[in-house]
């Protein structure tokens, strides 16, 4: 093996060897992050997996580098299946925002799972309790029993207020006194 390629494997191994701790560093980091905040296990494998895969192609970008990959050929094919994927997703959007607002909800987490919560919507206000956060949507249940899946991106537009955690019941027996 000439002497370039035997370097360019090397510090090919060195890169897979730092991603592999930067993955498990930032895995522990989000886990940790999680249990203290006291998340759900299904919001935190969905927030590993997204920066798994951004590590991956991290890795990837690296690795061309390493060998040389001429710049063109790479933004030659990256714009390809952008494109594609571009058209193919065009009327979905709104599927990269949510995807976005999961994670900042899982940073920020300004509400927990069994909050009761009022999305400030002049045209459909909601009360209901949070059942399940997932990467793209809400799970939210009203007090008639009606499950309702609210989009993250629409959530991070809306005020949210978050209720008591007895509203439901407060709200039930005033109207039975009326």
């Amino acid at each position: 093996m000439p002497d370039g390629y035997l370097l360019k494997a090397i510090v090919t191994a060195i890169a897979i060897l730092l991603y592999l701790i930067s993955r498990k560093i930032i895995n522990s980091i989000i886990h940790s992050f999680s249990k203290k905040s006291d998340m759900k296990e299904g919001r935190e494998a969905v927030v590993i997996r997204l920066f798994n895969i951004l590590l991956f192609v991290l890795l990837f970008v690296i690795i061309f580098t390493i060998w040389g990959v001429e710049k063109d050929n790479i933004w030659l094919t990256l714009t390809s299946v952008f494109t594609v994927i571009g058209v193919a997703m065009f009327a979905q959007w709104s599927l990269l925002s949510n995807i976005t607002a999961g994670i900042l909800l899982f940073f920020s987490f300004p509400f927990r799972i069994g909050d009761i919560i009022r999305i400030q919507d002049k045209d459909f206000p909601t009360e209901a309790r949070i059942v399940d956060i997932k990467a793209f949507y809400i799970l939210l249940v009203t007090e008639d029993g009606e499950q309702i899946s609210y989009p993250n991106s629409l959530l991070l537009q809306k005020g949210i207020v978050i209720l008591s955690p007895d509203h439901f019941e407060t709200h039930t027996n005033s109207k039975l006194q009326e």
